[in-house]
């Protein structure tokens, strides 16, 4: 049976997703919502690592995190930006199987090409699953989700809202770490941004975040239209 998702965060490669959102997935997830993951493409042409091992490690990370559901879809690394119509519909189907409340994506400002594409990818994709007759790959009604937002990888913009992961924090540092081929430096290894502090970047950047929050560690995000509160005094 499908399991129905809360929460479905789409990256373009595996890792993406716990860099920008780890701990609120975690978050999520122990609280009781069910929560997953969907990876654009394998990261074939990752400096480090191979497909294999990428894939053990991000099964790792996924039940760190408590993922209900990892969906890999097999588009090529770099390739993002030439996905075809069809290509598009393979996209759709995963929400209509999911039907999240809520869905993720990278921000499209990142400088990774690729997460700029997988943003604009999945706005497209969203818009198109709450579409009555617009056909996927497979016999599936259509799905509207409630809201979307953006999820920080590389760099720093000020987020819209910040979410609270202090107590979370642990889970998404032993997540991030299962992705050892990605960063850790070894004898065999090609130094790149990921393998030259990027994990301290990371906290680094989650405690500042916490410091205009007021907490210890928090996550940012970015919206796609205002939020509506229903009261000020809540």
């Amino acid at each position: 049976m499908m399991t129905k998702l809360d929460i479905l965060a789409f990256g373009a490669h595996p890792d993406d997703v716990e860099i920008g959102m780890g701990g609120t997935l975690a978050k999520y997830s122990e609280m009781g919502y069910k929560v997953g993951i969907c990876d654009l493409t394998f990261a074939e042409l990752s400096s480090n690592g191979t497909v294999a091992i990428r894939q053990e490690e991000a099964k790792k990370a996924g039940a760190i995190l408590g993922i209900k559901e990892r969906i890999q879809l097999d588009f090529p690394d770099r390739g993002l930006k030439y996905l075809s119509k069809e290509d598009l519909r393979k996209i759709v189907a995963v929400i209509r199987k999911f039907r999240p409340k809520l869905v993720f994506s990278p921000y499209g400002g990142d400088r990774h090409p690729d997460h700029g594409e997988c943003s604009k990818i999945v706005k497209e994709a969203v818009f198109n699953a709450g579409i009555r007759n617009y056909q996927c790959t497979e016999n599936l009604d259509n799905h509207r989700v409630k809201d979307t937002f953006h999820f920080f990888i590389n760099g720093y913009e000020r987020p819209d809202f910040f979410i609270d992961i202090s107590e979370h924090f642990t889970k998404k540092e032993r997540a991030l770490q299962a992705y050892e081929s990605q960063f850790v430096l070894k004898d065999d290894s090609v130094v790149t941004p990921l393998t030259t502090g990027y994990l301290d970047m990371v906290e680094a950047r989650e405690r500042l975040f916490a410091k205009e929050a007021g907490v210890h560690y928090a996550e940012g995000f970015k919206v796609t239209k205002p939020l509506l509160l229903k009261s000020l005094m809540e």
